[in-house]
């Protein structure tokens, strides 16, 4: 048994680019390599030539393996943990594209065809996973372009990566929007205000009618706005808050789980356990046990405080 200290998400900024808005590297990632779940300020485009193991974007869990290409947003965080085995020399090797919101605000403000990608730079800020495979084939040959080029050629082909992306119809939103801190400027300044007064109470059992009354509007019209504009009901988007909180607490904390259960909100752990299954599809003790093992190489608590056990 040792003391390890919860990790948090790190602010890590990335290397320069030295004068230009793409940067494309690759690594190779041993499976002896420590974990740091980060974020950072650019656009990542991660795809994966070799290994395998548990990818964390946001609030989001699963299992990443050769050919996983994922898009994540500026500012979420995410880490790859290789569990390729002890016996795999070549550990994890991935190839990864970064470029700033700057480049991508300019050309979406600036270019009026650029504006059929908004859709696809606002699913961007919860994480992308591309599931076609055929797609993915294509789009890799096409990082080989972009490792080989440099200058203008290099922001040409850049864009035809991007066109392809947009265009991929079977991929996965990855974190739940309720993750993030939910401002976008696209959105009313009332609907801003309700989400932010949401975000300050969601554990207290606020309704539907006092968010309506908070922001100075009808029940009937803010059911509606908020349906439209965020794609939820909105008590699925609270049961979501409260859900991604906990999972915060799961990982980053060692507060038991019916600890958990109350300080999210929820009135009693029945109920707390059906609603993470439904959304996460594990009880809270598998998702911390697996959270645990894939970030920290840890199985279990011991019952006391920050102290974890070792397989």
């Amino acid at each position: 048994m040792r003391n390890k200290e919860r990790i948090q998400p790190e602010f890590k900024p990335l290397d320069s680019m030295g004068g230009t808005s793409i940067r494309y590297f690759e690594q190779d990632k041993p499976a002896t390599q420590d974990n740091c779940l980060h974020y950072h300020d650019d656009y990542e485009l991660h795809l994966t030539t070799h290994g395998e193991g548990r990818v964390f974007v946001g609030d989001y869990m699963g299992h990443f393996a050769p050919q996983s290409l994922i898009l994540i947003g500026p500012n979420l965080p995410h880490c790859w943990v290789n569990q390729s085995g002890d016996n795999d020399d070549q550990g994890c090797t991935e190839r990864i594209i970064n470029f700033s919101p700057e480049l991508v605000s300019a050309h979406t403000k600036g270019v009026p065809e650029m504006q059929a990608l908004t859709p696809f730079w606002e699913r961007a800020q919860y994480g992308i996973e591309f599931l076609d495979v055929d797609a993915i084939a294509r789009i890799q040959q096409i990082f080989d372009d972009i490792a080989a080029l440099s200058g203008f050629r290099r922001v040409l082909r850049f864009w035809f990566l991007i066109d392809l992306l947009a265009a991929v119809a079977e991929y996965r939103v990855l974190s739940d929007a309720a993750y993030l801190s939910c401002k976008d400027d696209t959105k009313s300044a009332r609907l801003d205000q309700a989400v932010a007064y949401i975000m300050e109470n969601y554990n207290t059992g606020i309704t539907l009618e006092q968010v309506a009354a908070h922001i100075d509007m009808s029940v009937g019209h803010f059911s509606r706005l908020f349906k439209r504009e965020t794609g939820c009901r909105y008590i699925d988007f609270v049961n979501g808050i409260k859900i991604n909180k906990a999972c915060e607490q799961l990982t980053h904390s060692d507060r038991s789980i019916t600890e958990i259960c109350f300080a999210v909100g929820f009135n009693n752990i029945a109920n707390f356990n059906r609603r993470f299954y439904d959304v996460k599809k594990m009880t809270p003790s598998e998702y911390r046990r697996v959270a645990l093992k894939s970030l920290y190489g840890y199985k279990s608590f011991s019952g006391g405080r920050g102290l974890l056990v070792s397989q």
